[in-house]
């Protein structure tokens, strides 16, 4: 498949490694990383045979899924580059959209999927590590374009299912014009109150009901907002909660015993 950058991200002098297979995006980022890659640099496949998401859970991306990881340099601390995915979303809804011509309505899903017809459609992952430069950040994110797994924690979709006709060359193209849009404003974490207003906007289950699960511990309560950390506040009866890491769930969802 023939991957290429958007005209934005070109002129922000990104540069791109394509792959007709690979085993894993991040993990290609991450070896390069420690050879000294600094980036900006985009790893794209449609074909991404050990991906892995949150937790190591495994990430199924068939021939045709979308699978692409971006290195940046950052000159934050681990703290502030906890927030980048929440740009990362931003950018993954912002390239959905154009490439469905605005017919469809995408929503973010705390910490790091992006929703379409209330199941999963994308996710992301940020892995990073201390270079003699900085923070080297790799930012995988991983989309159904053609086909989405069965019995996952949480009901997943693709594209195609959305009734949604692109490829992956073309979302990729968009989603990288989309990130460097998004990377800029949020300005290694000091625009994040900008990143945190509009991710809010596209925010799913903002206001309703919602379950966290930790483990063993579950948390009961109504959504209120994120914090100025990117941090999940749920309000219950005994007050409030902040949620640094967690895995949520809204409506039928809530009652389905995933885990």
């Amino acid at each position: 498949m023939g991957f290429a950058l958007g005209p934005r991200a070109q002129s922000a002098q990104y540069r791109l490694v394509s792959f007709d297979t690979l085993n894993s995006t991040n993990a290609e980022a991450l070896t390069r990383v420690r050879a000294g890659e600094q980036g900006p640099l985009w790893l794209a496949t449609a074909h991404q045979t050990a991906g892995h998401g949150r937790r190591q859970r495994a990430w199924i991306s068939p021939p045709g899924n979308l699978a692409c990881s971006v290195v940046e340099t950052l000159t934050t601390d681990h703290a502030g580059a906890a927030t980048l995915g929440f740009a990362a979303g931003l950018a993954l809804e912002t390239a959905l959209r154009k490439v469905s011509n605005e017919a469809a309505s995408f929503r973010l899903k705390w910490p790091n999927d992006v929703l379409a017809g209330g199941k999963k459609l994308a996710g992301i992952l940020i892995e990073a590590e201390a270079t003699p430069d900085g923070l080297a950040a790799v930012v995988g994110m991983g989309v159904n374009v053609v086909a989405a797994p069965e019995g996952t924690p949480y009901p997943a979709t693709s594209l195609n299912a959305q009734g949604i006709v692109t490829d992956a060359a073309a979302l990729f193209a968009a989603l990288t014009d989309a990130w460097a849009e998004w990377f800029a404003l949020w300005d290694h974490g000091r625009g994040f109150e900008t990143i945190r207003t509009q991710w809010l906007v596209r925010a799913a289950g903002l206001g309703a009901a919602i379950q966290v699960r930790q483990g063993e511990r579950v948390i009961d309560g109504v959504f209120e907002t994120i914090d100025e950390a990117g941090r999940l506040v749920v309000s219950h009866d005994g007050g409030s909660t902040k949620v640094a890491a967690g895995d949520v769930y809204f409506g039928a969802a809530m009652s389905a015993g995933a885990a």
